[in-house]
């Protein structure tokens, strides 16, 4: 919406580092693979909606989708997990890297049963029209961010070690798949 009806433009992504999601089940569930699961299950699942896109077309093999499945709507990875583990759900769409922030104790509690491995899937800066005049000086400054002691740290504290480029027509690829996808 943003790029397509308000008019922003891309200018920088986390260089090396895509969206990926993972279909996860407690460790007790009896499911190995996708296709031991079973309609009516109970999923609970973040408002990321291309994490949500992304797990509901992992499902697709076990021939589930939002018509024989329970869907519920939880604040966070955390409380995914906690769904998981206390029984309150039977299985859980996370973010990758999300996944991978948990604690080892919450993960021996859980299963992986499949990761998605598209590798377009990123997230984006954007600028607004107002400032897209700016937009040159604003991503020479954003893709030299790593080089500044300051500026290091904070792209490090966002989980990527620098921003790389990124052209419009990368982001309607993005688009349009996410769009095909769904």
């Amino acid at each position: 919406m943003l790029v397509r009806e308000k008019g922003f433009t891309a200018l920088v992504r986390p260089a090396h580092k895509s969206d990926e999601a993972i279909v996860v089940v407690s460790a007790e569930n009896p499911a190995n693979e996708i296709e031991d699961l079973q309609p009516g299950l109970r999923l609970a699942s973040t408002d990321d909606p291309d994490v949500h896109l992304v797990g509901m077309i992992m499902l697709e093999p076990a021939e589930l989708n939002a018509q024989n499945i329970h869907i519920t709507r939880v604040d966070s990875y955390p409380l995914v997990a906690k769904a998981l583990i206390n029984g309150d759900a039977d299985v859980g769409f996370f973010l990758s890297e999300a996944y991978n922030a948990l604690t080892n104790l919450t993960k021996n509690r859980l299963k992986v049963l499949v990761e998605s491995q598209i590798g377009v899937i990123q997230h984006v800066c954007l600028i607004g029209p107002r400032l897209a005049a700016g937009s040159k000086k604003i991503r020479a400054e954003l893709t030299q961010m790593h080089t500044h002691p300051k500026g290091k740290d904070a792209v490090n504290s966002l989980g990527f070690e620098r921003c790389e480029n990124v052209t419009q027509e990368d982001v309607e690829f993005m688009i349009d798949l996410m769009d095909t996808l769904s």
